[in-house]
């Protein structure tokens, strides 16, 4: 079966017409790829417009049993949308004349729900800082004070200069994505534990009087992603909670702050969602960290 030049006007299509991102149309091509390899190995098939709603179902077949590699509902679904939008396209184009996947459904995915601790295992992890007074601990402690008190993606609180903080009005200025910028208040905790952090551990370990970011490593740099999480790691695992990401604390945020009253417009715009039914989400986990009865049964539906 010899349908390249199909995919690589699909492929095209994507990016001068529909204008996809660069991962967007590297994942789209690679699924297709795979599609097509899969096809040339069937007997029969000549061309596209040989492909059957069987043929179609055979392959998903294949991606659930695969004995090599059985991909992930998620990778699944994703695989059968880029195989619907290339038939979408070949049928627009006549290059086909029917489109055998018009009535497939893709296979469902269990919904996401943010991992989040209590209140308590927040205390208990911040607490893990507080016989350190070493330059790094005292940073430590103000980084997580300051990401827990708002919500902050670890990619933005790594990212924040000096100016960025301001310990008078109690709030940080965040760059955010996309160029767009958000205030977020700032706990009265996260402000002694910033205090404490500019005026005794950052000077011990800054390097250059031009360096502008908040957060310093050992090396007087900026700290990394990477570095943050390691620290955050190390932490959790003397608090003994167990499922910590990066995020963790940016979900308990969002969490705390819906369950003890903040209205969901206020804490979606502290997070920078862009669509109020991402902050929405929150609302379905408790403050203790787990997912209410509802949204376990609809986890389990999906």
């Amino acid at each position: 079966m010899d349908g390249q030049k199909s995919i690589d006007a699909f492929i095209s299509h994507l990016t001068s017409e529909r204008h996809f991102s660069h991962n967007t149309i590297a994942a789209y091509r690679n699924d297709i790829t795979q599609f097509h390899g899969w096809l040339q190995e069937q007997p029969g098939l000549r061309d596209w417009a040989d492909v059957r709603r069987d043929d179609v179902q055979e392959y998903l077949l294949y991606l659930k049993s695969n004995s090599e590699r059985a991909y992930a509902p998620s990778t699944q679904a994703r695989k059968m949308a880029a195989i619907k939008s290339f038939f979408n396209y070949l049928l627009a184009n006549e290059v086909v004349s029917q489109d055998p996947t018009a009535d497939l459904v893709a296979p469902r995915v269990q919904k996401y729900w943010p991992k989040a601790i209590s209140v308590q295992q927040v205390h208990e992890l911040l607490d893990q800082t507080s016989g350190n007074c070493s330059p790094e601990g005292i940073r430590d402690r103000a980084m997580l004070e300051v990401l827990y008190s708002t919500g902050l993606r670890v990619s933005e609180l790594v990212s924040l200069d000096l100016e960025h903080i301001d310990l008078e009005g109690g709030r940080v200025r965040c760059p955010g994505r996309g160029r767009k910028e958000r205030v977020v208040p700032l706990h009265a905790r996260a402000v002694e534990a910033a205090r404490r952090y500019l005026e005794e551990a950052r000077p011990a370990l800054s390097r250059s009087k031009d360096e502008r970011a908040l957060f310093l490593n050992h090396r007087g740099q900026r700290l990394t992603r990477q570095g943050f999480w390691l620290i955050l790691k190390s932490y959790a695992q003397a608090a003994n909670i167990e499922g910590i990401t990066p995020h963790t604390l940016r979900h308990s945020f969002a969490t705390h702050m819906l369950s003890g009253g903040t209205d969901l417009r206020t804490v979606q715009e502290w997070l920078g969602h862009a669509s109020i039914s991402t902050t929405q989400i929150y609302t379905q986990i408790g403050a203790d960290g787990s997912a209410s009865a509802s949204a376990a049964k609809e986890g389990a539906a999906n």
